[in-house]
């Protein structure tokens, strides 16, 4: 049987560092939205002319904890329709007209600190409003960097709710890619997240070797699957409320080296490859080609959610 693999971009956040002169902080990515809006439309761009069969929104730091602890005051959804307008302005200049957009479900505090989650009630509340606000407007919902059980099963609530099926990306820790950030292992998440329906379950913004990890076990779960992985050295020197140029990128995961881990999660069965922080478009490009290589066909977001 043809394998059909869907093609997501990459690490967006880290490409507005790099293309801004604007000093980093930890709401740098919707400062830069704010300040200088062609960086990230112009980001869109070159992931979709890489092979992107997706645009991810610039909306992973728009979060009400995440406002309120930058003392932000622009309205909620002005900020989100404002990503998916630059989106859209990025697909177009593409030239590509197959694009599905699809808006980041974020942590609502903090990245991989399971310890400051909100309670379950009012993070299935808070996911339910983002969702609200921003269905008539886009393709679809990739929850992100989830790091617990309890995560989880809040976004995946909120969306089963709202009856919207979203994919499911969960974090692991990069010594052992077969536990998630908060400890608890990947099987158990996997069957606790059991009488949901996620579009896929994918594992995000952990170092490849550990995505690698929890490939044969992701392989049984019954979900369609896949990864996307980070490029940084290690994400301990993060914590809460700070920025992430604080983080090392590794010197020797360039776009050949980050496709041969890709080629692996094929081979394990893998239907959705793309990139997170420190992948960028020539990163994408190098997953293009390789799906290329291998005579594989592209699966569009509409694809996953018809099955």
């Amino acid at each position: 049987m043809t394998q059909s693999v869907l093609l997501l971009d990459g690490g967006l956040g880290q490409e507005l560092i790099y293309r801004s002169t604007a000093a980093a902080h930890h709401l740098w990515s919707l400062q830069v939205m704010l300040d200088e809006p062609q960086l990230v439309s112009d980001i869109h761009r070159d992931f979709c002319q890489a092979g992107a069969a997706i645009a991810c929104l610039n909306t992973y730091a728009i979060t009400r904890a995440r406002l309120t602890r930058g003392g932000v005051s622009t309205p909620l959804d002005t900020l989100l329709l404002r990503a998916c307008e630059l989106a859209r302005q990025g697909i177009e200049a593409s030239g590509k007209n197959d694009v599905a957009v699809v808006s980041s479900l974020p942590p609502l505090v903090a990245s991989y600190s399971p310890d400051t989650e909100l309670p379950v009630n009012q993070m299935v509340s808070e996911y339910e409003e983002l969702i609200a606000l921003q269905r008539p407007h886009v393709d679809g919902f990739l929850a992100e960097t989830i790091a617990s059980v309890n995560e989880a099963i809040a976004v995946l609530t909120a969306s089963k709710q709202s009856d919207v099926r979203i994919m499911l990306g969960l974090t692991v820790m990069d010594e052992d890619g077969r536990r998630l950030r908060s400890g608890e292992s990947l099987e158990d998440a996997l069957a606790a997240i059991g009488a949901f329906d996620p579009l896929a379950v994918v594992i995000n913004c952990s170092k490849p070797e550990a995505v690698s990890q929890a490939m044969p076990l992701l392989s049984k779960s019954g979900f369609a699957f896949g990864g996307f992985a980070n490029g940084f050295t290690a994400i301990d020197a993060l914590k809460p409320g700070g920025v992430v140029d604080v983080l090392e990128a590794r010197a020797d995961l360039g776009p050949t080296a980050y496709a041969a881990y890709a080629s692996n999660w094929l081979d394990a069965g893998a239907t959705v490859i793309g990139g997170c922080c420190e992948v960028g478009p020539d990163h994408i490009a190098a997953l293009n080609n390789l799906m290329e290589q291998r005579g594989i066909g592209r699966a569009r977001w509409a694809d996953l959610a018809s099955t």
